[in-house]
């Protein structure tokens, strides 16, 4: 098979590799698309490399067409599936446990579906897990609202019943994220989010910037909140008044969901399928597909995150 690994260079390089060989428990599968995550970004700089398990190429999601299967799988060859994986999802052949391979929604297309995996695997765990659950009347805020991540929290914090804070940079994300159904939306070149945190204090934070700002925000968490931390990508350092942390009980979690188990991830996948998948079906959920790439044209796919053009996610093509 073919794959788009990284050089010595850290350059991507299209090249044949070994076909997978399929374990005990996992499913093998033909990748009809991949989307392009942050964390690939990340990878191809050289600082957040695949679990030891895994190919150490990018690739977390892909959907695809199944070629083997276990015999007590919940797919079978020739279903149409996608799957998270730990890396290696920008070749033509993929394996991954059985766990984290599930069907796509019904009516929803192979690119469509290749943008779910590991967005709201990711919102799933930290509003659902982390945060213990969110309920009506709660307040959350999330800043890239337009990210792949923050459309997806947003929805999902709309259907749990949230008052929704987000950021953006620019006039048509913040009338896409509005469209979704956020309470208040800034652009965060222009306006100042502090205002709102202070009139509206968050139960809950999904924060994948981090920086100076996030320590203003965090003491205006409400008794009992949950900041929850999944990247820095305004900086890594802040301060925070440690005094506010107990006095008011605040819960600054940290989390990833690459380093999690197989088990934790197919578990997170099953709720997947039977909680959210029928809003997909139903149009209650969407993904927005800002754009698609074939494989080959990796670099410019990556440069639409790079430079944060993007509304909703990326995704390459094998076929």
């Amino acid at each position: 098979m073919h794959a788009m690994i990284l050089d010595e260079n850290r350059n991507f390089l299209w090249a044949e590799v070994p076909d997978p060989l399929r374990k005990e428990g996992e499913v093998l599968i033909r990748v009809h698309a991949a989307a392009v995550n942050r964390a690939d970004l990340m990878q191809k700089d050289g600082c957040y490399a695949s679990p030891p398990d895994w190919p150490q190429w990018c690739g977390l999601e892909v959907s695809g067409e199944v070629l083997e299967a276990p015999a007590n799988a919940c797919v079978r060859p020739g279903d149409a599936v996608c799957a998270l994986l730990g890396g290696g999802g920008y070749s033509e052949l993929v394996t991954a446990p059985a766990g984290m391979v599930i069907p796509i929604p019904e009516g929803l297309s192979m690119i469509e579906a290749a943008s779910l995996p590991e967005v709201w695997s990711t919102v799933y765990l930290n509003l659902q897990l982390e945060a213990g659950g969110m309920k009506k009347g709660d307040v959350f805020y999330m800043q890239a609202g337009a990210s792949g991540v923050g459309l997806a929290a947003i929805q999902y914090a709309k259907q749990l019943g949230a008052e929704v804070i987000t950021t953006i940079d620019s006039a048509e994300k913040a009338a896409f994220v509005r469209k979704l159904g956020a309470d208040h939306v800034l652009d965060y070149r222009t306006e100042d989010v502090r205002k709102v945190i202070e009139a509206h204090p968050p139960t809950v934070a999904l924060d994948c910037i981090g920086g100076p700002l996030m320590g203003e925000c965090f003491r205006n968490m409400v008794f009992g909140g949950r900041w929850i931390m999944i990247a820095t990508m305004g900086g890594a350092e802040t301060t925070i008044n440690l005094e506010t942390v107990w006095r008011k009980r605040i819960r600054l979690i940290g989390s990833t969901l690459r380093s999690r188990t197989p088990e934790e991830k197919s578990a997170i996948l099953q709720a997947l399928q039977c909680e959210l998948w029928p809003l997909f079906s139903a149009k209650k959920l969407i993904t927005n597909i800002h754009a698609t790439f074939p494989i080959r044209e990796v670099e410019q796919a990556h440069g639409v995150l790079r430079r944060a053009e993007n509304i909703g996610k990326v995704v390459l093509t094998f076929v």
